[in-house]
């Protein structure tokens, strides 16, 4: 049996840096070729970046992808990697985009990759089952395609396959069965959410065994606006054995000898037969490869997935430094109210940044406890971060000697001009500002717009409550077993959560305590659960009234939310779409 060495590129490519991601490739695919790789493969749209979104429309990008893969073929050739053939995902199309008046039917934007070699591209791929669902509009930008590429190479078939095509049964897989292939290459842009790596594998496991064929599994790493990828790129055989799987949420190359079956020309579906799905099958051949390497055989190693709160704190981690450094953001500047959620959201900016990149601004008003402000100094000296002092009485007094308020009025007053300053700060130095409000705030709409609101992105908009204070633990912790100083407070994890606007306010005097809050919210935010599914789940009817008309009635603060990363199943934004004007009411 002939024996391939392959390389899996787990890289963090950008949105729209066609220049920046060749030269990615360029670099990476010199380093699989120092380790002796034989086959290169890196992940979906790596030369776009990914998701491309509307930019599909743009004609102009999509012959800039075109041609940088054109030339990334030349360029690799140059830099003397001819004979080593790279699988890279870019944007295609063939005729105007799919939504143009004149686009033809099966004509327009494809999710492609292809095989490049001795500076030519030898084979291409379009994405066949396009996603339409959570986060994904594939069926929006792209036309599917009706092919399956095999390419023969070291005496081998090896398919190519996209993501998506390998969550569905039957299609590329069934007819990579027919093609008799040894090996099935999909490339990803697998986006994280909590516990998906559990579900990752066993997919890869019913596909390998559909196929009849190895599975060589790639995904890409790092943050784009509200998606964070996470890698775990792996390789399966086909009896389900995983032989080899990367870490998460960093950049990695795994590279693994793989022992594959010789390429059977005997009842093969042959070049352009109809196979599953009504694809047909296109076949290549791939001339010349690096030499069978010398020396002991290289093997990747298994990674196992780390626990849920690690997990999420570096997704978390990930999806800020991404979303600061691709945007070019100098810094980060927040408000320390001394509370739980600017605590986390603090220690997640320096985890992500560095102390030096991190601001954090105590504004005291004449309600803020002294325990509150002695919290915010403290996580500020466990942190190292940049710590600043500006209290808002005067302003708010200002306010209120030209304006007659009480109530409500007056408590939104003290966290608007809290936002102000943060804005101004950052007008004045360019950090961004972070929003510190959980998911169970944004759900129930327990924030004031403009205000604590107020911000460019919020790195614990996915996190509900309790996971909040699940992740405070996990980190304190951590810092234990390393042997440093816990970065937040004790205090802020233990003391009743309060906005401190009026005298004695806490969270509690307006919702349900948390840990009754929460399951209430997962029940109808993430399982769509109406009003009696919960009942009969066990919660109060009482309870779950007061709860569905504050989140069916909040909706439009959300849609003027910062974005920040998913990590759930169902995300505020791109995965939950209600509209605001609604007069669908759960409890009648």
């Amino acid at each position: 049996m002939p024996t391939l060495r392959l390389a899996l590129c787990q890289v963090n490519p950008s949105v729209g840096d066609l220049s920046g991601n060749a030269e990615l490739v360029r670099a990476w695919a010199r380093r699989a070729a120092d380790t002796g790789a034989q086959l290169v493969l890196f992940p979906e749209l790596a030369l776009t970046g990914y998701p491309v979104e509307d930019l599909v429309f743009r004609r102009s990008f999509v012959a800039a992808s075109k041609a940088a893969l054109d030339r990334l073929a030349a360029d690799l050739a140059a830099d003397g990697l001819g004979e080593l053939p790279v699988v890279v995902g870019y944007l295609d199309a063939d005729g105007p985009p799919q939504v143009s008046p004149d686009a033809e039917p099966g004509r327009g934007a494809r999710n492609a990759a292809a095989l490049l070699h001795r500076g030519e591209i030898v084979a291409t791929y379009f994405k066949h089952h396009l996603p339409n669902y959570g986060v994904f509009d594939e069926d929006r930008y792209f036309v599917p395609g009706d092919m399956l590429t095999v390419v023969r190479l070291g005496g081998v078939d090896v398919a190519l396959t996209i993501c998506e095509d390998l969550w569905q049964a039957g299609g590329p897989f069934a007819a990579a069965r027919q093609a008799g292939v040894g090996l099935v290459v999909n490339i990803n842009g697998s986006p994280y959410e909590l516990n998906k790596d559990d579900l990752r594998l066993p997919v890869v496991r019913r596909r390998a065994a559909e196929a009849g064929a190895t599975i060589a599994y790639v995904n890409m790493v790092g943050g784009q606006d509200e998606l964070v990828f996470e890698g775990d790129s792996m390789i399966v055989a086909p009896d389900g054995t995983l032989l080899t799987r990367a870490p998460q949420f960093v950049e990695h190359l795994l590279v693994h000898d793989l022992e594959l079956p010789t390429a059977d020309d005997g009842g093969n579906a042959a070049d352009g037969v109809q196979v599953a799905d009504g694809l047909r099958v296109v076949r290549r051949t791939v001339e010349g490869l690096p030499s069978t390497p010398s020396g002991p055989a290289a093997v990747g190693g298994i990674i196992e997935p780390v626990a849920d709160e690690a997990e999420v704190w570096q997704a978390l981690v990930l999806g800020l430094r991404d979303y600061v450094n691709k945007n070019r953001f100098p810094s980060v500047v927040l408000g320390l109210s001394g509370g739980i959620d600017s605590a986390v959201v603090a220690a997640i900016a320096v985890d992500a940044l560095g102390a030096d990149r991190v601001i954090g601004v105590s504004m005291p008003s004449q309600h803020s406890s002294e325990h509150s402000r002695a919290d915010a100094a403290e996580l500020a000296k466990r942190t190292g971060l940049d710590y600043r002092v500006e209290p808002i009485q005067p302003m708010v007094d200002a306010f209120l000697a030209n304006m007659s308020l009480s109530g409500v009025a007056v408590e939104n007053l003290q966290a608007r001009v809290r936002g102000v300053i943060l804005m101004a700060l950052s007008n004045q130095e360019g950090p961004l500002v972070l929003t510190t409000g959980n998911k169970s705030e944004l759900a129930v709409g327990y924030s004031t717009l403009y205000g604590d609101s107020v911000g460019g992105f919020n790195p614990i908009k996915d996190v509900w409550k309790t996971l909040v204070w699940r992740l405070a633990k996990w980190r304190n912790a951590e810092a234990a077993r390393s042997g440093v100083t816990p970065p937040i407070p004790e205090n802020s994890i233990g003391k009743p959560p309060s906005a401190e606007l009026s005298p004695g306010q806490l969270d509690s005097d307006t919702l349900p305590d948390y840990d009754v809050l929460d399951p209430v919210l997962i029940g109808y935010i993430d399982g769509d659960l109406g009003r009696d599914g919960l009942v009969a789940s066990g919660h109060d009817p009482a309870v779950v009234d007061k709860v569905l008309r504050m989140v069916d009635t909040a909706e439009y603060k959300r849609r003027q939310s910062a974005p920040g990363a998913k990590i759930s199943m169902k995300a505020f934004g791109r995965d939950r779409r209600l509209p605001i004007t609604n007069r669908w009411r759960e409890d009648g």
